[in-house]
């Protein structure tokens, strides 16, 4: 017999675990679905990490992660700007000579 793959959408996922959190019991909710009890108990898991909170698509960041790189970028610009003024000044120091 050949087994079939079948791919579920992200909210059915996320409607069978509601479902299954709801009623409390993966196996009952899963042969109702016609679903396997493996897949709907890793879909759980996967719900309860926040796999399936995120917008499909979106990267989940850490704010900490998120202020490091503004400021990262913040620093890179300073430093640009500090260096054109490093330049100005000694462009305008030769022409005063």
């Amino acid at each position: 017999m050949e087994r079939r793959s079948t791919h579920y959408s992200r909210e059915f996922k996320i409607k069978a675990v509601e479902l299954s959190n709801e009623r409390g019991t993966v196996a009952q909710v899963a042969k109702e679905l016609d679903i396997s009890y493996e897949n709907l108990k890793r879909w759980k898991k996967e719900y309860k990490a926040g796999k399936y909170h995120q917008e499909p698509g979106v990267v989940k960041s850490n704010p900490v992660e998120e202020e490091l790189k503004q400021l990262r970028k913040e620093l890179h610009e300073i430093k640009l700007e500090r260096d054109i003024l490093k330049k100005a000044v000694g462009i305008f120091s030769k022409s005063d000579r």
